[in-house]
């Protein structure tokens, strides 16, 4: 596979009453087209989880937006956007939201698309994580029994790292489970035009 350099990652922030918002901003990308592509995805996310939190009404509300750069090399962008709200009551809470990319086209992949047509990915993450589940002691809310087939994902460090939002699998407590898996353990199934089958390369 031919060298791809990385697209530039910069931080754009964001400010209105009671909330300070810091996102990631792409460019230098191999078309400006996907760059664009890349972005709006981008800010629809990061609008999402601002109305997922809700009003601001309360006098010590705040809301605060960031975001983690997982994977930026071989054609893959992968990032995480987080964004704590405190909107009274016991304690704030933060959502997270992650996009993978095909950089040089600004498409962007859900975990479907990262195996062949027809594999039975979930049953095969689902026995995954059951194992990590017991082999780390974690205590879900509920006897775990499947991810949706939708379920949050990042990549990075040659693995799918799936995971949970609060409450969704455990207490507060935990905050977010993540539940990493080498690319290297679901070769076989990964989709090799995919996000994924350009993590497997030893290079």
């Amino acid at each position: 596979m031919a060298f791809q350099s990385p697209v530039v990652v910069q931080t754009a922030k964001a400010h209105f009453h009671k909330a300070d918002l810091a996102l990631p901003h792409i460019s230098g990308g191999v078309s400006s087209a996907a760059d664009k592509r890349i972005n709006d995805a981008i800010k629809e996310s990061a609008q999402k989880l601002v109305d997922s939190q809700g009003s601001l009404q309360e006098p010590n509300a705040e809301m605060i937006g960031y975001y983690e750069q997982k994977t930026n090399e071989k054609d893959v962008l992968s990032l995480s956007l987080f964004n704590y709200a405190y909107t009274g009551g016991a304690h704030g809470l933060t959502l997270q939201d992650s996009l993978t990319f095909k950089q040089s086209t600004g498409e962007r992949y859900t975990l479907a698309q990262l195996f062949k047509p027809g594999s039975d990915y979930v049953s095969r993450l689902n026995e995954m994580i059951a194992v990590q589940i017991k082999e780390r002691d974690i205590a879900p809310i509920e006897p775990f029994k499947t991810i949706r087939p939708d379920q949050d994902y990042y990549i990075a460090d040659r693995a799918l790292v799936i995971y949970f939002q609060i409450y969704e699998l455990t207490p507060y407590v935990f905050g977010f489970p993540y539940f990493p898996i080498s690319v290297y353990d679901i070769q076989d199934i990964i989709n090799e035009e995919g996000p994924l089958g350009q993590m497997t390369p030893n290079d």
